[in-house]
């Protein structure tokens, strides 16, 4: 039987199949070798009511690192446009990671009802770069809607940082799925974790989402640093268009990139990120 797996934990790995979960362990030399995350597809050969063993893993789509999940075909990224105050970094990592991976990336800006005044230009921002905007309140119910068409049918997982809502709005749009939640705590101006580990939840529309923990830091993967630019679709109409082949927009004369983002049509706080990923991915290109 053939059956994506929906979490692990404790040495027992559970499987959707047939319209039923199935609990699992690993065969033999399999376990020695398998690194199963929520999202692979596996064989499994039943053992009795409810049991089976896990056999063989299907190749894998796409592969997230973090959250660990397989086969997403789309990243929800959620941002509140209150408290946490949205780290514009980790956003654009998310961003970044999401086009490297081939995946398609989704930006839920939620908490609306309570958005600060100095946040609520940023949706705007992005959807003008090209990315896929929603502005949402799990509270009030503002783009539930939207965001449960977006789920059906889709592998997708929730990433952010903790603190924004990214169980509240899964039980805005599903009250019966009741996930645990958290407050931001006023000390730090920070979320609290509430998802301990990553897995699959089956939508009762069709489709799968992923409820990972949260996170503050997100490592680039190993990559070639004259691709970093081509993951920052604002810069694509410049690139090739600078004095320099060589050129890699960080203060060289006569680049088109740098005179555009003095021209107010990319904006600052993205190019200093792309500084800054550049920089990281060299540095590590070095180490090796």
């Amino acid at each position: 039987m053939e059956g994506i797996l929906l979490r692990r934990y404790g040495g027992f790995y559970y499987v959707e199949s047939e319209g039923r979960v199935w609990t699992c362990r690993l065969r033999g030399r399999f376990r020695r070798e398998a690194d199963l995350l929520p999202g692979d597809w596996v064989e499994i050969v039943p053992l009795g009511t409810g049991e089976g063993v896990i056999e063989g893993v299907k190749p894998r789509r796409t592969l997230l690192e973090r959250p660990a999940v397989a086969n997403v075909e789309q990243a929800i990224i959620v941002f509140a446009l209150s408290t946490p105050p949205p780290d514009l970094e980790l956003l654009d990592r998310l961003l970044f990671l999401s086009s490297v991976k081939d995946i398609r990336a989704v930006i839920v800006w939620n908490k609306a009802d309570v958005g600060r005044e100095e946040y609520l230009d940023l949706p705007t921002v992005y959807r003008e770069i090209g990315y896929q905007v929603l502005i949402a309140s799990a509270r009030t119910g503002q783009g539930v809607e939207r965001l449960k068409e977006l789920l059906t049918g889709r592998l997708s997982t929730f990433a952010g940082p903790s603190g924004v809502g990214k169980s509240s709005l899964l039980n805005a749009i599903y009250p019966e799925f009741n996930l645990r939640t958290g407050e931001v705590s006023a000390k730090s101006g920070r979320g609290r974790h509430t998802t301990r580990h990553a897995e699959l939840i089956r939508l009762p529309g069709g489709g799968w989402v992923a409820d990972t923990p949260g996170f503050s830091r997100l490592d680039l993967p190993p990559m070639d640093h004259l691709e970093v630019a081509a993951h920052f679709p604002e810069m694509e109409p410049f690139i090739g268009r600078c004095r320099f082949n060589s050129c890699l927009h960080r203060g060289e004369p006569g680049c088109t990139v740098a005179a555009a983002v003095e021209a107010g049509n990319i904006a600052g706080h993205r190019y200093e990120h792309y500084l800054n990923f550049l920089d990281e991915v060299i540095a590590r290109e070095r180490s090796y």
